[in-house]
């Protein structure tokens, strides 16, 4: 893998960070808005402001989930084992790591685990 690419992955890595630390500060601001303007309601309020407030905690859920997986990548770049299939210790296509740049499987290994 040669520099050029590395630094390419480094910078969309980041990217994806800050966009998906953007949206969980978003989500947060909207999840504290959603209590702070609790006044009576009747069941129908009440159940619609639940849901809302779930589907924000799922969407949070994911954000951290996929935050987590970019430092994991930012790490292994570091390390220099940044694109390296964890399963079958081949490497991981440019195509793949440019489509999802956390990607931890290369293609063949995804495609297993999914069956």
């Amino acid at each position: 893998m040669t520099e050029k690419f590395e630094e390419e992955m480094r910078k969309s890595l980041l990217s994806l960070k800050q966009e998906l630390l953007d949206n969980i500060n978003s989500q947060n601001n909207s999840f504290h808005s959603l209590f702070s303007s609790a006044d009576p309601k009747d069941d129908v309020d009440i159940a619609s402001d639940e849901i809302d407030r779930k589907m924000l905690e799922s969407m949070s859920s994911q954000d951290a989930d996929k935050l987590t997986s970019i430092e994991a990548a930012l790490s292994r770049l570091d390390a220099k084992r940044f694109g390296i299939c964890l399963q079958c210790g081949k490497k991981i296509s440019e195509g793949r790591l440019r489509a999802i740049p956390y990607a931890v499987f290369c293609i063949d290994c995804q495609n297993n685990n999914e069956r």
